[in-house]
Order: C-alpha cells, then sequence, then structure tokens
C-alpha cells in the first residue's frame, strides 16, 4: 500500500517495515506493512500476514512490560496498525545478547573480542551464552547501516547524558529478563534483541517494536544443550534463517550484490515461521484477517480523523 496523506497529519516517516504517521504533533500511527528486510534492505516480495504478526506480537509484549517502564503504545485499532505516544527518538538502538550468535559471532570468528567496548572470553564457540546478559548498542542512522558503538562513544559524542545512559541501560536489562522469562516459559530462548527508546515530557518511554521475530531472535529450549555440544546449529525462530539464506545466496546487503529471486514456496515457508513465532510466544491461535488496501487505508483516516480531535 502507498503511503496517505492522513487527516490532521504533521509528518511522515517510511521505515523498512513501517509506515509512521504523526498526527497533530501529538500522536504517532504505525502501520506494520508485510515488507521484510535484512541487512537493511528491503527484500523484494511482501511477506504475507507478516505485518498483522509483528504488529499483534508487540502489542502483547509491550503490554506485558509496561510496569518496567512507560511505553508509548495507548492502542492497536487494527490487525496492523498500532497508536500511541509520539516520542524524541534517542538515536541509539540498545542491542541486548545472551548468547554469541548471529553478527556477535560473525565479529568474534572474525578474530575480534570486543565488541562495543564489551570485552569477550577467549574461546567460546558459536551460539554459547554469555555468563549474564551484555548490552552491545549501535547508532540509530536514519539512512543505511547502523554501527555498533561503545558506551564511552555515546557519551564523549553527547548522544546521551550519564543519566540517560544509565536508564537505557537498566531498562534494557529488566525488560531483556522479562522477555525471556516469558519466552521460557513457552519453551523458547530469548537469544538477542533490540530496545529503542525516547523521551516523552522528558521522560525516557519504549518505542517501536519489542521481542518480535524482526527485532529479536529465538531459540527452542528442546535439544538446544545436545546442538551447542555436537556444534550443530540450535532450531530457531527468528528472521535469523532468512539471513543466513541470504548469505548463503551471496547476498549481504553489500555493493554490487543482488538479491536472491525468492519463489513462492519460500515466501509462503517465511510467513508460516513468522505465525509459528506468533503462536510460540503468546500462546495464542493466529486468525488471520485478510484486508484490502482500501479498507486499511479507510481505517487509518478514521483513526486519524479521532486523533487529531483529542
Amino acid at each position: 500500500m502507498q503511503p496517505l496523506i492522513l487527516p490532521f497529519q504533521t509528518n511522515f516517516y517510511q521505515g523498512k517495515v513501517r509506515d509512521v504517521y504523526t498526527i497533530n504533533n501529538r500522536w504517532v500511527i504505525l502501520h506494520s506493512s508485510n515488507r521484510i528486510s535484512a541487512f537493511d534492505v528491503i527484500l523484494p516480495h511482501p511477506i504475507p500476514y507478516k505485518g498483522q504478526v509483528l504488529n499483534q506480537i508487540a502489542a502483547y509484549m509491550l503490554n506485558a512490560c509496561k510496569d518496567i517502564c512507560p511505553v508509548w503504545l495507548t492502542e492497536t485499532p487494527g490487525p496492523d496498525i498500532s497508536v500511541g505516544h509520539l516520542c524524541k527518538p534517542i538515536k541509539i538502538e540498545m542491542v541486548v545478547r545472551a548468547h554469541l550468535t548471529g553478527h556477535a559471532w560473525r565479529t568474534y570468528h572474525s578474530g575480534k573480542r570486543n565488541l562495543c567496548g564489551v570485552n569477550l572470553p577467549e574461546k567460546m564457540i558459536e551460539n554459547e551464552p554469555f555468563q549474564q546478559p551484555i548490552i552491545t548498542p549501535s547508532t540509530k542512522a536514519d539512512e543505511g547501516h547502523d554501527e555498533d558503538i561503545s558506551a564511552d562513544e555515546i557519551r564523549s559524542r553527547g548522544l546521551a547524558s550519564e543519566q540517560i545512559w544509565e536508564e537505557l541501560s537498566n531498562y534494557s536489562l529488566q525488560l531483556f529478563k522479562r522477555g525471556a522469562t516469558i519466552a521460557r516459559e513457552k519453551g523458547l530462548i530469548l537469544v538477542d534483541t533490540k530496545y529503542e527508546f525516547g523521551l516523552y515530557n522528558n521522560q525516557v518511554m519504549l518505542m517501536d517494536e519489542i521481542h518480535t521475530p524482526d527485532s529479536s531472535r529465538y531459540f527452542y529450549v528442546d535439544g538446544f544443550e545436545e546442538r551447542l555440544r555436537k556444534g550443530e546449529k540450535p532450531v530457531q525462530l527468528s528472521k535469523e534463517f532468512v539471513r543466513e539464506w541470504l548469505i548463503e545466496n551471496n547476498f549481504m546487503g553489500k555493493a554490487g550484490q543482488q538479491v536472491p529471486e525468492m519463489n513462492h514456496d519460500w515466501i509462503e515457508l517465511i510467513s508460516k515461521r513468522y505465525i509459528e513465532l506468533f503462536e510460540k510466544v503468546t500462546g495464542n491461535t493466529f486468525i488471520p484477517i485478510k484486508r484490502t488496501a482500501e479498507e486499511t487505508r479507510q481505517e487509518l483516516i478514521e483513526v486519524a480523523e479521532r486523533l487529531g480531535k483529542i
């Protein structure tokens, strides 16, 4: 669906997978599309029901964590639509990792033993858990790739004051602990994730989605330890299998590389994996809601009109 001009709209931002409308400089409406990205590149084919899955997992998790810190979300008027407070973004992604997986493993495997100012032990193996979760922040780029950054660099560059950094760190670790507990109860391991924060009335507030397959990585608990001992890849529920497929087909978002062809069966498999994660994490049966672009457009207009009068 093409971006719209909504009633009372004062700003618009199109992210890799979401369209973000600002209403009266007070509210934001997030429309979660079926677009999928990897290595900061939007892949050419949408994934059926992905937007609904992301929106509903994010709402589930935000509501489960709102006792830890203030959250931006106020309502979800549609299956793929969320509404909340407009925050001034803090341009740092708070990445929390409990295992040496993904980007952390690729960095470690290249020979580096320091990630974002965190010293990593020698002789670790892929997917091995850390003694305790670590924070490996990155800058939140408006365009292009995010970049790893250390806590010292964040303070020296003025991206966050000492007080704000402490709040971000404390909130991130508490949120990760809650997410890990929820996952463990469902037979999953929350491997790593990212959080984004902003300021609302000069108060730190949790923004965007949390603990979704686009922002997080999950392993199945069952069989994890045995697979780790054998050096086998764990069974996972996340978007990492898409990244791995791209890497196997010589694509990592670098200049000159072409996105491999995504056939119908592969697209359907991705959709099923997203739905599986929704049902596993929430414990609820996924009920797909089919809507035309026109129906979504009308709902966005109605929501904007209502918010504009508040």
